[in-house]
């Protein structure tokens, strides 16, 4: 068995020894949770690595970091899903710990196994862990024998391959009921899961779902699951240490997706009284038990619209949407991973913010801004970044990975950034949410920042009548893009000719050219007005 310059031993089966520091950190990700967890390396103390693609040689993050490493072309699968590069990596820049981020290797227990072999530390739960939770069957079955309530549906991987067994998926489907999902039992995001309105559907979603899961996880079973209409998505932040004590630290409403994304989360969820937040925390910290959680983890649960919480599955990482917990408990949770880490117990100060936030004294709101276009199912839209200008003021807090002139492949997440505000109100901070989007400025590529603009004023969002189907039900991009065209046409003629509509003179080339002196002593302010309509739309 071989030993690195610092005597540790790698390649098989040894277990990293609890550390009383870690001074060097390599952070197996990219993008905007790559400069997060680079800045809070910074602050204790601690040398930050970072990988890079060949798309990302100019990135943020490397630029951000104390040292950067190569792992191959721009493709994930060549890159930051090898698993066995990242470790070399850390290896050879003489890490002590690993931090995979979220998505990518985040949730592989194999690569958090591949770390401990190599005698480093993975920052998460053990591999073990991640293995239980990772099966999302596992999970369930895990929740189901501590008396945690779940979400009907099968335990088992369905089997298909025959008509006889098609029979026996149909006939599984009608005692859970419709409608219906099938989900992919590995992965998330949404991927490798198809929503089932009638038995004769059932067979095209269940070969579409498992081709899909397949191709994305490497795993294509899929289960049955009931869909609760109407219902709420709220998540809970666990905490939990090398001696098993494991605490929650409040919740999160993730309703406002689109195919099952995420696009706005909030903390806490609104509406929910103490007595009832109490119950869902001790519902999480029970299945987060039973699987031995240690690290950071999020329970995530279903509220039907009476009120009742079904568990749906443990995502055994940091979330994207950790900011809206640290706005509101004045956490810091990359720290607090760090200190899980090295092998300490849960701080006095996380037990305080524990016990008391059942009773939250303020409120904080995500929204993701990604380089899609809303108007076109919003659809990735690639490109380079001409203009960034983030919003700033009392409870705003961005968590970008670009900058002007970053350049936005198509081989990624489109995520570029988070905004996130906090208030002592739900009010309020709805007030300074629309104020922050106002405030931002892209240019370059079509982005979320219009849709978000237009949500934090739908009379459904702001009075918190939150489900899963809210957007389904309220957004339709096809009249809302006609609309906007043109009232940005009929702004930028109202900046830039004057008057109030939308045409020089009559529609003719010698009108237009009537207007060209107009147009040369226009100015900056009308050329900026133009530029600011044409980044607002749609």
């Amino acid at each position: 068995m071989r030993k690195d310059s610092r005597g540790r031993r790698g390649a098989t089966g040894s277990v990293p020894r609890v550390r009383s520091r870690l001074e060097r950190v390599l952070i197996a990700n990219r993008g905007e949770i790559a400069v997060r967890i680079i800045r809070a390396c910074r602050e204790m103390g601690v040398v930050s690595i970072a990988v890079y693609s060949d798309a990302d040689a100019d990135a943020l993050h490397v630029r951000a970091a104390d040292v950067a490493v190569r792992i191959g072309p721009a493709p994930s699968g060549e890159s930051y899903l090898r698993a066995e590069r990242i470790v070399e990596a850390a290896l050879a820049q003489e890490a002590e710990a690993i931090h995979p981020g979220y998505g990518f290797l985040s949730e592989r227990a194999d690569f958090a196994e591949a770390c401990h072999g190599a005698g480093l530390i993975f920052i998460g739960p053990t591999p073990q862990t991640l293995a239980a939770l990772g099966d999302k069957l596992a999970a369930r079955r895990s929740a189901h024998s501590a008396g945690v309530p779940i979400v009907p549906g099968t335990f088992e991987p369905l089997v298909w391959a025959t008509r006889d067994d098609m029979r026996s998926v149909q006939a599984e489907a009608a005692l859970i009921g419709w409608p219906l999902l099938v989900k992919a039992a590995a992965g998330g995001g949404g991927r490798g899961m198809r929503r089932v309105d009638r038995p004769d559907e059932l067979p095209a979603a269940v070969a579409s779902a498992a081709r899909e899961a397949a191709s994305a996880f490497g795993d294509g079973a899929v289960y049955l699951e009931r869909l609760v209409e109407g219902a709420r998505h709220v998540e809970v932040q666990l905490l939990g240490d090398e001696a098993g004590h494991v605490v929650a630290l409040g919740e999160r409403d993730c309703s406002v997706q689109r195919r099952h994304q995420k696009l706005v989360e909030e903390a806490p969820a609104p509406g929910l009284t103490p007595d009832q937040r109490r119950h869902l925390f001790s519902l999480a910290v029970t299945v987060a038990q039973t699987v031995g959680l240690r690290n950071a983890a999020t329970a995530e649960f279903l509220l039907t619209p009476s009120g009742q919480p079904y568990f749906l599955e443990v995502n055994a990482r940091l979330q994207v949407e950790h900011g809206v917990t640290e706005l509101v408990t004045g956490l810091d949770l990359v720290h607090e991973q760090l200190h899980l880490a090295r092998g300490e117990p849960l701080s006095q100060r996380v037990r305080d913010v524990a016990a008391r936030i059942a009773e939250p004294a303020s409120h904080a709101i995500e929204a993701r801004i990604t380089a899609e276009d809303p108007s076109r199912d919003f659809a990735p839209v690639p490109g380079s970044l001409t203009r960034w200008r983030e919003p700033g003021g009392p409870g705003v807090r961005v968590d970008s990975g670009v900058e002007e002139g970053s350049r936005v492949t198509a081989d990624y997440d489109p995520l570029l950034a988070k905004l996130l505000v906090v208030a002592g109100t739900r009010d309020v901070a709805l007030a300074r949410l629309a104020r922050a989007l106002d405030e931002f400025r892209i240019g370059g590529v079509q982005t979320t920042l219009a849709f978000h603009r237009w949500l934090v004023e739908l009379p459904e969002f702001r009075d918190a009548r939150l489900s899963t189907d809210l957007l389904a039900r309220t957004w339709d991009p096809a009249p809302r893009r006609a609309r906007a065209a043109r009232e940005a046409a009929e702004a930028v003629a109202r900046h830039v000719f004057g008057g109030t509509g939308g045409a020089a003179s009559p529609g003719t080339a010698d009108g237009m050219a009537g207007r060209a002196p107009a147009l040369e002593r226009a100015g900056e302010w009308r050329t900026t007005a133009r530029r600011e309509a044409v980044e607002r739309w749609p």
